[in-house]
């Protein structure tokens, strides 16, 4: 089933620039001067695996109906009420302005969903801009960046959210919170770490091409699973070798193929063969899944030829904790694709994970946890003043993402980040997932203010 978006703010937030981005061609013209666009363009879009109708509108201002920014209001009118769902762009480098306000009031007043799109957000400073337009009231924003392609997995994720009907996500149950949507999961690993066998395995039938050649796969094959009551989609991928060695164009096309199925994937299994465990190139991949904010899962792959010794498994936990902390406590499964061994204890790590990888923790939880861990380790003194930590909410999850409001963000040193994400993730039970934590600057009241005289 189709559905189609419309894309609204005002001018110059970068609109036409997302429409660009989505439709995979240059349609719309984009230039720094605000007001380019004034006719509704229309253009068949793509976001992971969603295919859409998208609209381009020009940029709200309000006017009088007769005049010329008043008839290219109509026109921005008439594409919401034909849209399923809306767009509403704002720039993150500045925060929500008074316009936006405004028209936010007339994007509710649609009566559609909306996903708040924080555009422009490829900057350091830019996050805590982001969530300022919470104030908006229009639910939880998404920063991005339309020109750099960067938190387009995000984006997708709200689309799914806000139409569940028509892009194949099933509302959720509250009676039975198992019995949700499909969990997106990449199989993932070094050429011939035994992808597509073990996928042939999970699925009971020779669904994929194997063999003792190296680099058999080459696009990303997506299938379905029912694994007692839920419903999986695996996705088969390339075999990722480290970049010097990749020469032949469709290689690089593949290795992109995998990259796209890791950014897109909600849990990612990371194969390693068991006689060759943890190379340069296996926590480069973890790295990479770390990077993109998925949910990790280590398979150990041909575990049946693999000599078995008391605690064997403990001791890889151990080394996969030494060689990847910022995923520190990620599950290590031993598999075969051949005898099905460990297949169990694999989908029970993926469910596990990926309901990590959703887990929100309300604000009193966490200010405690804040209060508890600054006592244990205070934050250091810089100039001879101690950073004060204010208070900290979870504004997302997926994977969790937390705001730590302070003074002086920028002088809490690295190490001390570090210790806070540990600490967070040994309170809060949150192993195998990537951790986000945003320090941002309490704004002073007084700033500005000239000190009166005694």
């Amino acid at each position: 089933m189709t559905f189609t978006i419309a894309i609204v703010g005002r001018p110059n937030v970068g609109k036409s620039t997302l429409f660009n981005r989505l439709v995979g061609k240059r349609l719309a013209l984009v230039d720094d001067m605000p007001g380019v666009t004034r006719d509704r363009r229309e253009g068949p879009a793509r976001l992971g695996d969603l295919d859409f109708t998208v609209i381009d509108t020009a940029g709200l201002e309000e006017a009088s109906a007769e005049s010329l920014p008043g008839r290219m209001l109509a026109q921005t009118k008439l594409a919401i009420e034909q849209a399923d769902a809306v767009f509403f762009v704002l720039d993150a480098k500045t925060g929500p302005v008074p316009d936006d306000r405004v028209f936010a009031d007339l994007v509710r007043r649609a009566n559609k969903p909306v996903i708040v799109v924080a555009n422009k957000a490829e900057g350091k400073g830019s996050g805590a801009r982001v969530l300022e337009a919470y104030e908006l009231g229009l639910g939880d924003p998404v920063g991005i960046s339309a020109e750099h392609g960067e938190g387009l997995v995000d984006l997708f994720e709200a689309v799914r959210e806000a139409l569940p009907d028509v892009t194949g996500k099933p509302v959720e149950v509250v009676e039975d919170p198992n019995a949700a949507r499909h969990i997106r999961v990449a199989m993932v690993g070094r050429p011939n770490s035994g992808k597509s066998t073990l996928v042939n395995r999970l699925l009971g039938e020779d669904r994929l091409v194997t063999g003792p050649e190296a680099g058999l796969t080459r696009d990303t094959i997506a299938v379905d699973l029912t694994w007692k009551g839920r419903e999986f989609r695996l996705h088969d991928t390339a075999g990722l070798r480290r970049p010097p060695r990749i020469q032949e164009k469709l290689e690089k096309l593949s290795v992109a193929d995998t990259i796209n199925a890791i950014r897109f994937a909600e849990v990612v299994v990371l194969l390693m063969d068991a006689e060759r465990l943890f190379e340069e190139q296996d926590l480069r991949i973890a790295d990479l899944v770390e990077r993109e904010g998925r949910a990790l899962v280590i398979a150990i792959s041909k575990w049946d030829l693999h000599e078995k010794k008391a605690g064997g498994i403990t001791k890889l936990h151990e080394q996969a904790d030494e060689r990847l902390p910022q995923v520190k406590g990620v599950p290590v499964v031993g598999v075969s694709g051949l005898t099905g061994d460990g297949l169990d204890r694999l989908m029970e790590a993926i469910v596990d994970v990926h309901e990590v990888w959703n887990k929100r923790v309300s604000t009193n939880q966490l200010n405690k946890w804040l209060e508890e861990a600054t006592a244990a380790h205070p934050p250091p003194a810089v100039s001879g003043r101690r950073i004060r930590l204010n208070y900290v909410t979870q504004p997302k999850a997926r994977p969790p993402t937390c705001v730590l409001f302070c003074a002086r963000a920028d002088k809490v040193p690295p190490a001390y980040q570090r210790y806070m994400v540990n600490s967070l993730r040994e309170t809060f039970d949150l192993p195998g997932t990537p951790i986000r934590l945003t320090l941002r600057e309490k704004e002073n009241p007084f700033e500005g203010r000239k000190r009166k005289r005694q």
